[in-house]
């Protein structure tokens, strides 16, 4: 099984760009470990290789995606997220621990954050929304990321409608916290919510907008029509 993750690694070697590595990391604060290849092209390297794996064990694929992550290279932590998402049919209540490991030990950027959360975990929680009580959890962490992560793992269940009140219990308790990778994180969650649950939202805006930072406003009301933008950003 590892020989594939070599075969993986050779093939996103051979793809590298210097351009597309610099390029990719101008959208980072923080150092980030790139090969420099591009997201198009890694999605082909992912989907390729699953076709070798797609009939494995789930654990067998989690194992595999966690070597993945442990690279510390971003288009590998794209391929383990591209993977185990891969196998969401099969995911159980069991699983979010090992889901949980990476965002505590492997997670160290938001497109990393985010491409996980939105999808391999956020599709978990769907199923069983007993799990935001843990996402509650995350969002009192210390760790800035698993605080994104308490709000961008309900981003796709969001634009469906779903967990309006859970949506903004975590919002309440990510509220006022001063990284904007937070702040970005939860406007984006109030966002998308308040594609099915506009007045609800803008509601909520209007209430907290003394003490919401202005980053979380303003991605908060991005779907919302000029007239309610308007409101919202009076001081």
């Amino acid at each position: 099984m590892t020989s594939i993750l070599s075969s993986v690694k050779q093939e996103l070697i051979a793809n590298a760009d210097e351009k597309t590595k610099q390029s990719g990391q101008r959208f980072f604060k923080e150092a980030v470990n790139l090969y420099g290849v591009k997201t198009a092209t890694v999605t082909q390297i992912a989907k390729k290789y699953f076709q070798e794996i797609k009939t494995k064990d789930k654990h067998e694929v989690f194992a595999l995606c966690d070597q993945l992550w442990q690279s510390g290279m971003m288009e590998e932590s794209f391929i383990a997220c591209n993977w185990s998402y891969a196998k969401h049919n099969e995911f159980t209540l069991d699983d979010f621990p090992i889901f949980t490991s990476w965002v505590n030990k492997y997670v160290s950027n938001w497109a990393a954050c985010d491409t996980l959360c939105n999808h391999t975990i956020g599709s978990l929680v769907e199923r069983n929304p007993e799990l935001i009580t843990e996402l509650k959890k995350w969002a009192k962490s210390d760790n800035r990321w698993v605080k994104r992560a308490s709000s961008v793992s309900l981003i796709i269940p969001a634009k469906k409608g779903l967990f309006l009140a859970e949506i903004f219990q975590i919002a309440d308790i990510l509220l006022l916290d001063p990284d904007d990778m937070v702040q970005k994180g939860y406007g984006w969650l109030l966002k998308e919510a308040s594609r099915a649950h506009q007045q609800q939202v803008f509601e909520y805006v209007i209430k907290n907008k003394k003490n919401m930072p202005r980053t979380a406003l303003r991605y908060a009301i991005e779907k919302m029509p000029t007239n309610l933008k308007q409101e919202a950003m009076k001081k």
